[in-house]
């Protein structure tokens, strides 16, 4: 099933439950993505391809992140509390992240594959983990990582 139709299914589905949060968060999904769609246009695309989407929704995801430090800082904890159900939303739409162990292992997996020695190596280490692992690293998070493991 494509990203377009797990959007259309899970709002079906949210529509059927009664589930106001979910139902408007999915709507909000599918405005951006149109917004998008049509932005890409006069590029000759009618439609973007699913990385697109999945770039969208992670700048979603870091907007509402930024959105919900401001409400804690500003005491409103109400307006938090739903950027961050927001936030639930729309990862449920994103691969599984990778953390611990397994970033690790796949840092170390990287490095062997491209032959990185020093830290000049970096870029081709993190086009490896670019390729592998589309949508599931937040490359900003894993650039220190691997340049700690170059010895940088």
């Amino acid at each position: 099933m494509s990203l377009r139709e797990r959007f259309t299914e899970a709002m079906k589905t949210a529509m059927k439950a009664g589930d106001a949060a979910t139902t408007s968060t999915v709507r909000m999904i599918i405005a951006r993505l149109k917004e998008v769609d049509i932005a890409a246009r006069p590029k000759g695309i009618d439609k973007v391809a699913d990385d697109e989407v999945m770039a969208m929704l992670r700048g979603m995801v870091k907007s509402r992140r930024e959105s919900v430090e401001l409400y804690k800082q500003g005491g409103r904890a109400e307006l938090a509390a739903k950027e961050e159900a927001e936030i639930a939303v729309i990862e449920s739409f994103l691969p599984q992240s990778l953390s611990g162990p397994a970033l690790d292992q796949a840092i170390a997996a990287a490095v062997a594959e491209a032959g990185a020695a020093t830290i000049k190596d970096m870029g081709k280490v993190m086009g490896v983990l670019k390729a592998k692992y589309p949508g599931q690293l937040d490359l900003a998070a894993v650039g220190p990582m691997v340049k700690a493991r170059l010895g940088g």
